[in-house]
């Protein structure tokens, strides 16, 4: 395991008369959710943009934003006339229902109105499409990798940290076999004391259904099988945190198969030793869980 889906990047830039800020953040997701704020002049770069996250991406929510502005000194803005006309109405339809519902509203004065995004516009210099989309391209590719690091970095703080939570569940396997065994005298002691009642109460059963009872009564009792299963997912667990690539499901899988066997072990404890056990356990196993939600 590499890589958390937690990660931030920001990378500014500037070039051809403007100024850039590339921004990237991530939270963990089931699967990869790219979310861009692009901007929408700049024809085809979206695609281009979506395309590189989702080859270097596995998992995560990731937001992409992208920010441009004038790099000349003055900042010469004008006045966008139709964004201006659409606002105007806007506020005369506002108006209007308000006075209908017997609402007085605040006057507006030119320099609200002006304040109000998209009303002023910056002027852009005359660029090249391609030679624009190029060089942010490029600056991006950098922001990617920044944030594909950090990525990493938070990855492998997660992996100590579920490192050391896969060895206390080890721990805790080791004890409750111990326990299992140290339970066996009293356990051999309330399996005779079942089969003494089964016994009192075989007129009309036969020897096979006689058995089968036995049986049952024994099976419920032995946590062999579980505790042999916990031992292998903690097998498992080890060499998913070892290996390389995008191992999130598999970990979250995993942690469904650990509560599951624990579960079972306190249902057959039958020992308030091994139950004390089986819930610590239970516990370690439902903080593992937690972390792994990051796990790409």
């Amino acid at each position: 395991m590499r890589q958390s889906m937690t990660g931030f990047a920001s990378r500014q830039d500037e070039g051809l008369g403007l100024r850039w800020t590339w921004e990237l953040r991530g939270v963990n997701a089931k699967g990869l959710d790219l979310r861009l704020r692009l901007p929408d002049w700049i024809d085809g770069l979206e695609a281009q943009v979506r395309a590189r996250a989702a080859a270097a991406l596995t998992r995560g929510n990731v937001q992409i934003g992208l920010r441009i502005t004038s790099a000349t000194e003055d900042g010469t803005q004008r006045l966008d006339e139709p964004q201006l006309a659409a606002v105007l109405d806007a506020m005369m339809t506002i108006e209007q229902a308000a006075m209908s519902l017997g609402l007085s509203l605040a006057p507006s004065t030119a320099a609200d109105i002006v304040a109000l995004r998209g009303v002023m516009t910056a002027e852009a210099p005359e660029i090249d499409q391609s030679d624009l989309t190029a060089v942010l391209l490029a600056d991006f590719d950098v922001a990617l990798a920044e944030f594909i690091t950090m990525r990493r970095a938070e990855g492998d703080k997660l992996a100590a940290v579920l490192t050391r939570q896969t060895e206390e569940i080890a721990a805790l396997v080791d004890e409750a076999e111990a326990r299992a065994a140290a339970r066996a005298p009293a356990q051999a002691e309330r399996l005779k004391a079942q089969l003494a009642r089964v016994m009192e109460n075989t007129d009309g059963l036969d020897e096979t259904r006689i058995a089968q009872e036995l049986a049952l009564l024994a099976t419920k009792a032995d946590v062999t099988e579980e505790i042999d299963r916990l031992r292998a997912h903690v097998t498992a667990a080890r060499d998913l945190l070892r290996a390389e690539g995008a191992v999130g499901r598999k970990l979250d899988f995993l942690m469904q198969e650990f509560n599951r066997e624990a579960n079972t072990l306190c249902s057959k404890s039958g020992d308030a030793a091994l139950t004390t056990t089986g819930l610590a356990l239970k516990t370690v196993i439902e903080q593992m869980r937690e972390q792994v939600q990051n796990v790409e």
